[in-house]
C-alpha cells in the first residue's frame, strides 16, 4: 500500500483537481482523507489517499457511444436539447447532471414519438422518482423549445 498527498489551494484548484481525479481513477483506493487546513491566510485541502497500484490490466477503457450515429436527424435534435435542458436543472437544483438523466435515458427518451411523465418510467433506469422529480421538468421545457422553434403560421 502506498500513499499519495495532494495540497490544493481553495482559490486555484482547476488544475490539480484535474490530477487529482485522474489519479483517483487510476489507482485502487483504499483510504481518502481530507482536511480544510489555513495557513498565511491562505486556505488550502489537504488531501491524504492511501492506494493500491493498479495493473494495466486492471484499468477498463471506457466505451463512448456516439450519439449522432445511434439517432436519427430528429431524435438528435432532440437529444441534444434535452441534454442542455438536463444542465439547466442540474445547476438549478445543484446536483451532476447525470443525477438528473444520464445520456442513455436521454436518446431513449428522444426516440419517443410523444414522451410523458408516464412513458418515460418504461426506460431503464427512469422509475417513479425520477419521472416525478425531473420528468415532467424536463418534457414541459422541451415541449416550450420546439415550440418556440416551430415556424409562425398566424401571419399566413
Amino acid at each position: 500500500m502506498q500513499i499519495k498527498l495532494f495540497t490544493i489551494p481553495i482559490l486555484q484548484a482547476a488544475e490539480i483537481n484535474k490530477e487529482l481525479n485522474f489519479f483517483l481513477r487510476s489507482h485502487n483506493i483504499v483510504e481518502f482523507e481530507k482536511h480544510l487546513m489555513q495557513n498565511n491566510g491562505k486556505a488550502y485541502w489537504c488531501i491524504s489517499v492511501q492506494y493500491i497500484e493498479l495493473q494495466k490490466a486492471d484499468i477498463k477503457p471506457v466505451n463512448k457511444k456516439d450519439y449522432k450515429k445511434l439517432l436519427n436527424e430528429k431524435q438528435f435534435e432532440r437529444f441534444s436539447q434535452m441534454r442542455e435542458i438536463r444542465k439547466e436543472i442540474a445547476v438549478e437544483d445543484q446536483i451532476s447532471a447525470y443525477i438528473v438523466f444520464t445520456d442513455a435515458e436521454l436518446a431513449e427518451i428522444a426516440k419517443m414519438e410523444q414522451p410523458t411523465a408516464n412513458n418515460i418510467r418504461t426506460i431503464k433506469g427512469i422509475g417513479d422518482k425520477k419521472a416525478d422529480k425531473y420528468g415532467e421538468r424536463l418534457l414541459s421545457k422541451l415541449k416550450k423549445n420546439e415550440k418556440g422553434s416551430l415556424p409562425d403560421t398566424k401571419n399566413n
